[in-house]
């Protein structure tokens, strides 16, 4: 008989809760090996390797309705798995590249203070947004469909030009939230709400944008993780910095 482990020992190992793999169960994307008499769930190795798998594509943003065409549309274990690692090792490599431009970033705009001279990544602006791709910002308005449709449209008649400059605007508003939190600037403080209200305007340009919404914006900087993790690679807590900005922005807008 095959080893099982028990529903318990999988989410200790895995780090996913046992609420969570109940629920992929019950949506049919990952069901147990069996079911014991005591009614408890238990997993085998084919059940842990598609365990691996579906963490691995969650980690690169995929929901679970795309897992679950993924997996069942796969026919060799090992060749998905090659599959996921070159997606992770471009999502590894683009990170890298982006986190190298943000240090890059930091280090130049230190210098031309400490000298007072221009900030030579200004006029290199490919440097300043080397690893930033316009879909990805897209693919992280997915939660706010009006918005992410309005982007998309917006950007398709864009020029190269033109969707630089809207890379290079939402780096420079993080940058600057940036230096107003390392200063001790708090968040409702009236420079760093200037900052969150020409956010939502340009927002409102998109999209008309209520409260709630523009609140559920400000969240998102931190419960998305790619938001998260691009706020980190710039100063760490600024993802939660922007969030409660925008909260206090939000709660005078209501």
């Amino acid at each position: 008989m095959a080893e099982d482990w028990p529903i318990s020992e999988v989410a200790r190992m895995s780090g996913v809760t046992a609420r969570t793999l109940r629920h992929y169960d019950e949506i049919g994307l990952l069901p147990p090996a069996r079911i014991g008499s005591n009614g408890h769930r238990y997993y085998e190795e084919h059940q842990l390797l598609l365990l691996q798998q579906i963490l691995v594509l969650r980690a690169l943003g995929v929901g679970l309705p795309e897992i679950g065409r993924v997996l069942a549309d796969q026919v060799d274990t090992v060749e998905a798995l090659r599959s996921h690692r070159l997606r992770l090792v471009s999502e590894r490599d683009r990170l890298d590249a982006l986190a190298a431009t943000v240090s890059r970033t930091i280090a130049e705009l230190e210098q031309s203070r400490r000298d007072g001279t221009t900030m030579t990544a200004i006029n290199r602006p490919e440097n300043l947004f080397e690893g930033i791709q316009p879909s990805r910002y897209e693919e992280n308005l997915r939660d706010f469909p009006g918005l992410a449709e309005e982007t998309r449209r917006r950007t398709a008649a864009m020029t190269p030009a033109e969707v630089e400059a809207g890379q290079r605007e939402r780096t420079a508003l993080m940058i600057r939230l940036a230096e107003h939190m390392a200063g001790g600037t708090p968040a409702d403080a009236e420079p760093v709400q200037a900052e969150i209200d020409a956010q939502y305007r340009a927002l409102n340009d998109l999209h008309v944008v209520s409260a709630d919404e523009y609140r559920a914006v400000g969240r998102s900087c931190v419960e998305n993780e790619e938001w998260r993790a691009a706020y980190a690679a710039i100063a760490p807590g600024l993802a939660a910095y922007q969030r409660d900005a925008i909260e206090v922005y939000a709660v005078r807008l209501a």
